[in-house]
């Protein structure tokens, strides 16, 4: 992912801000008495298979998405340009909407599935009719750079959406029993890394890090961290007031990930959480010349100080068998020993 490309585009996507036919669409979330929910999902429901953000780079990524949703029971609507290229993107900003309205305004269509993530779903932010969005609430699933949609989503109406596998992760079996309790059965989930194996007499695969013992409750909100960084002084920023945060991060250097953590301190996004949970960073490290910051340093630096229950090492982001997250939906963290509850339903 080019993220500096990312943040700016971004800048010159508020900038155009006011000149969006969708720009002063009403907040629904500001004044409704309820989320917004999707409903769960049935053998021989409707899938519809986007890409928003990174171009597609071959035909079999496609063919085993739909191989993927076969294996459920689902049919797949592919999405009008989902092979559409416009340099790394998966098409113009026009087509990468026309899909995502075209799917929310699709009543055949009960959930909505990112192939991938990349680059460039933040240049639709200021263009997406969220009234379209609002009046036909459904699933949507994605994470790294799909971030941008959870989050605005959820800041504009108030969409439950989902931080999990794209089309194009590799779907295990522990993901696809993650999936099935989650869209068909609607489980309160919970997540907490596997324990150690009976031939071994410690926990050397994913562990966990606390950094403040503890226990928090609230509404679970996150992604990847350097979308939500760039999200910051924008109408798509949620309000982190007694929230739960967690962030992933994959391919980023020392002293940029430690730039991101600082504008979310100045920001105020740190500030106003009461719980905190850090994923994987797959493929971070040292930026090269004189030393760098660990990732665990930045995290001694940023969210220690807080003093709130905090810790690392959490299965979200960039990895195979990954945690399927719900977003906007209040949860229990305990920090001393990695564990997320969810306290509320997800789906209708």
């Amino acid at each position: 992912m080019n993220k500096r490309d990312f943040l700016k585009s971004l800048g010159l996507g508020a900038g155009a801000l006011t000149l969006s036919k969708f720009a002063n669409a009403d907040s629904y979330f500001s004044s409704a008495k309820a989320l917004l929910k999707g409903n769960v999902l049935k053998v021989g429901d409707t899938i519809g298979l986007i890409a928003p953000a990174g171009a597609v780079e071959d035909e079999e990524s496609i063919r085993m998405a739909k191989e993927v949703f076969a294996y459920f029971g689902f049919s797949v609507k592919e999405g009008k340009n989902i092979r559409a290229r416009y340099g790394n993107l998966a098409g113009t900003d026009e087509q990468r909407l026309e899909d995502l309205h075209a799917m929310f305004a699709d009543q055949s269509v009960k959930a909505i599935v990112c192939i991938r993530g990349g680059n460039g779903a933040s240049r639709l932010l200021h263009r997406i009719d969220y009234n379209l969005i609002a009046n036909n609430p459904k699933i949507l699933l994605g994470y790294s750079d799909v971030t941008a949609l959870l989050l605005a989503f959820y800041t504009k109406v108030g969409l439950v959406s989902f931080h999990g596998v794209v089309g194009i992760s590799t779907w295990s079996n522990y993901v696809a029993q993650l999936f099935k309790d989650q869209f068909f059965d609607n489980k309160l989930a919970s997540f907490e890394n596997p324990k150690k194996s009976d031939t071994q007499i410690i926990q050397y695969k994913d562990r966990i890090q606390t950094i403040t013992p503890g226990v928090a409750e609230g509404t679970i909100l996150g992604g990847n961290l350097t979308l939500l960084a760039g999200l910051c002084g924008t109408p798509y920023l949620p309000d982190f007031t007694d929230k739960i945060l967690f962030l992933e991060e994959i391919d980023e250097k020392s002293d940029r990930l430690d730039r991101m953590f600082c504008q979310l301190m100045n920001a105020g996004v740190l500030s106003q959480i009461k719980g905190f949970i850090f994923g994987k960073c797959t493929n971070c490290g040292p930026s090269g010349g004189y030393g760098a910051l660990t990732v665990e340093q930045m995290l001694t630096d940023y969210i220690k100080p807080l003093g709130i229950p905090a810790y690392s090492g959490a299965m979200i982001g960039h990895i195979s068998d990954q945690f399927l997250m719900p977003v906007g939906v209040r949860v229990r963290m305990d920090a001393s020993i990695g564990k997320i509850e969810y306290l509320e339903k997800s789906l209708l």
